[in-house]
Parts: C-alpha cells; structure tokens; sequence
C-alpha cells in the first residue's frame, strides 16, 4: 500500500491479481499511461473496486466522453496571460521537456473531466438533487494514449519544491485541502515550471477567482453526471459502498473538481 499518498492507495507496481487485471483495463478504457488515485484508493476497500469500475465503465464507453468534452468546452477560465516559448527556454525547460509537460496536462485534462462526469453520475443516482439542464458536445477528441513520467513520492521531492505542490495544491480549494493533487507531482520534474504557474495562479487565488473557478466547475460535473446517471445499472453493491461514496464525494467536490478546472486554465496559458 502506497505510504505516500494523503489517502490510502494501492501502488500500481504492488497490484495484484483482480486489481492488477482492473488496473490494466482502466489504462485502456481511459487511454491513459497511468490509474489516478481516485482508483487506486478504492482498490484498498474489499469488492469496492471491482464493482464501481463495472458500475461506471459503460458510461467510459459510451456517453461520458461527450458530456466531458462539453465541460473542457463549457468552463468559464478567467482571463490571464499565458508563458511565451521564450519565458519557459529562458526559465531552462527546452522544448523536449515542454512537450512532456504538455503531455502531462493533456493526459489530466482528458482523465480529470471523464472522472468528474462518471463520478458525477455515479452519486447521482445514490444521492439524486436537482442541476441545470446541460447538453453533451457532438464530438470529443480521444486521447493521445502518450507515456507520461512516473509520479514521483512526494518524499523524493527537495523540500522547497515539496512546500511549492503543497502551496499550489491549496490554490482553488475552497475548503481545508485533504488530498494532494498528482498533477503538480507529475509536474515537479520541473521545478521552474511550477514556480511559473504558481506566480501566474497568486493573484487569482488572492481575489476569489480560482474558488470560482471550482465551484462553477463542480456544478458542471454535478449537472452532467445526474444526465447520466439513469444510465447506470449497478449490480448488488458491496458491503463498502457508503465508503465508495464517500471517497468518490471527496475526490469528485475536491481534488477532481479543482484540478478540472485548472488544469485547463494552466494549459491553455502553456504554449504549442
């Protein structure tokens, strides 16, 4: 079991048997290199995992790739200005490494909105409320399914750029922060980078802005999982499932919500 996390996980390298064959299904449904930690943490929950991925995985599919692309099209990023070319290369990251930290966005951006959205709908159909009425984009790109780095151990990180993700990792939650971001693990290769992203998001997280920026976010999500969710059959749910819901409610009003939201906002200000 992961140590390093700031919820209980399964490492994908400890992964065995039903929860390695899940591991490996997830990474080609999604189309990604690696299993976000929303999985890995309710892989360390008995029956939690098989059921929910056999819950959700039809919505992977089929419908919750548009109802994601339309939040990616739909959120309301405020206005800031992006990095030049020349601002990274002056700040030491060539061109090979910014387009390993355009593949390390992308890859969040894509698996960050299909979370939200199946997510969503899985509480939604546990817990129904009332949410706008939202329609699906007519097309959404599929993923690169690009290699991206290992996430590195928050304990190999130097402490300065440890004290950096956990700073940035506050920015946009508008409650006390529970859960550490792996995207700015994944980006800490790149230490300029994040002092970059930090200097750019201060002032948004200083008047509100990046708070607004989650909270419209997970009404999006709210309003395009309970769509979904008549979608749903889950079979007999396990003895965990009020765990279930309770890891997917934090990680879907939190950490997935937030890094929706500025993930987004920090691509579109990195340049091609």
């Amino acid at each position: 079991m992961q140590g390093q996390e700031s919820v209980p996980s399964i490492l994908e390298a400890d992964a065995r048997g039903e929860i390695a064959e899940i591991f490996t299904d997830i990474r080609k449904v999604l189309g990604t290199s690696v299993v976000n930690l929303i999985w890995r943490n309710l892989a360390t929950m008995p029956g939690a995992l098989p059921w929910t991925w056999a819950t959700v995985r039809p919505l992977y599919l089929g419908a919750a790739p548009l109802h994601a692309e339309s939040i990616r099209r739909t959120i309301a990023l405020p206005d800031l200005p992006g990095f030049s070319a020349d601002t990274l290369l002056a700040a030491g990251i060539d061109q090979s490494d910014q387009a390993i930290i355009r593949n390390v966005l992308d890859s969040y951006q894509h698996t960050n909105a299909l979370a939200l959205t199946v997510l969503s709908a899985l509480l939604a159909h546990f817990e129904p409320r009332p949410a706008v009425t939202v329609t699906a984009a007519s097309s959404a790109a599929p993923p690169s399914g690009v290699k991206i780095p290992e996430l590195p151990p928050m304990d190999a990180l130097d402490p300065e750029v440890a004290r950096l993700v956990g700073e940035l990792n506050g920015f946009g939650e508008d409650t006390e922060p529970q859960l550490i971001a792996s995207m700015y693990r994944h980006l800490a290769y790149w230490p300029a980078y994040l002092a970059l992203v930090r200097t750019m998001l201060a002032p948004l997280q200083a008047d509100g802005r990046l708070d607004a920026l989650t909270r419209s976010t997970r009404a999006l999500g709210h309003a395009h999982g309970q769509m979904l969710a008549p979608q749903l059959k889950p079979a007999t749910p396990p003895d965990a499932l009020a765990g279930v819901l309770k890891s997917c409610r934090l990680f879907v009003e939190h950490p997935i919500a937030r890094m929706t939201g500025l993930c987004a906002l920090i691509r579109r200000a990195t340049p091609e």
